[in-house]
This record gives structure tokens, sequence and C-alpha cells, in this order.
């Protein structure tokens, strides 16, 4: 698990890339620099590794938002969010759905999981920084359960 830190907000934020594509994941993580935020970033390469870590005895601490990518090996981004909805502990996980996938059928699957949102990576913005100031701003406004 890859860490860098960052600072969103003055309240806690850990930030929790589920990515198999590197040059997506260190996308992201440079976009996280510079923007400045300065929020803990960890990563899981699939949904296989993501569970080993959050159900481990050092899981990314509480309250983080999850960016997950659809398309992955071993444990695909849908198969994920199925096990977390059924985890009390991650049931109500914030996840947004980071993908390349313009699929109806993928975006509905997502949004019956309850995802916060569906993001194409071709429309987070160059670099990531449109993705980076959505986070941002998602974390300011809204009120998570602790």
């Amino acid at each position: 698990m890859e860490r860098m830190d960052n600072s969103v907000d003055s309240r806690p934020i850990n930030i929790f890339v589920v990515e198999d594509d590197d040059g997506d994941a260190k996308a992201v993580m440079r976009a996280f620099k510079q923007a400045k935020l300065a929020n803990p970033v960890y990563r899981a390469v699939d949904g296989v590794q993501a569970l080993e870590i959050l159900r481990g005895d050092n899981p990314p601490p509480s309250p983080f938002i999850m960016l997950v990518d659809l398309k992955m090996p071993r444990m695909d981004g849908i198969q994920l969010v199925k096990e977390l909805r059924k985890d009390p502990r991650y049931k109500r996980q914030v996840v947004f759905i980071l993908t390349t996938s313009k699929s109806e059928e993928d975006k509905s699957r997502a949004y019956d999981l309850n995802v916060a949102g569906y993001i194409l990576k071709e429309t987070a913005g160059r670099d990531f920084l449109e993705l980076v100031s959505l986070l941002g701003n998602y974390w300011r406004v809204v009120e998570l359960p602790e």
C-alpha cells in the first residue's frame, strides 16, 4: 500500500485509490500533490488487495473516500463495491467510480450500489486536477457519519 500526504480540509480525510494502472494511479496522486492537498493517499492495485487492506490490521483511518476503477484483474470495481456494501464497517463507504467505461450498464450497476459518483477518466480533467477539485469540494460540503 502506497501512501502520500496531502490536505483537503481541516477535517482529516484519507483517499483510498483502487486502480490497477500504475500511470493513472500516479497521475491521481500527482494531482493531489499539485493541488497542494495534504490528504493521505493510499493505493491498492485491485479489489482483492483493497479488501485485504480494509480487513487487515492497518486499514486507512476513517473517514476516507474511495476512488475505484471498474476494470481490474482478480476483482473488478463492481465486485469490490458489492463486498463493501455487505460489510457492516464499510456499507456506507463513500465510493466514486473512476473509469474509462461509458457503458450504461456499468453506470447503472454502479449507481445501484449507491456510489457517490461515476467519473470518466477522460472528463476528470487534465492530469486529474478536476477530480481533485471535485473531491475537495465534496469533502468541504458533505457531512459523513463517523
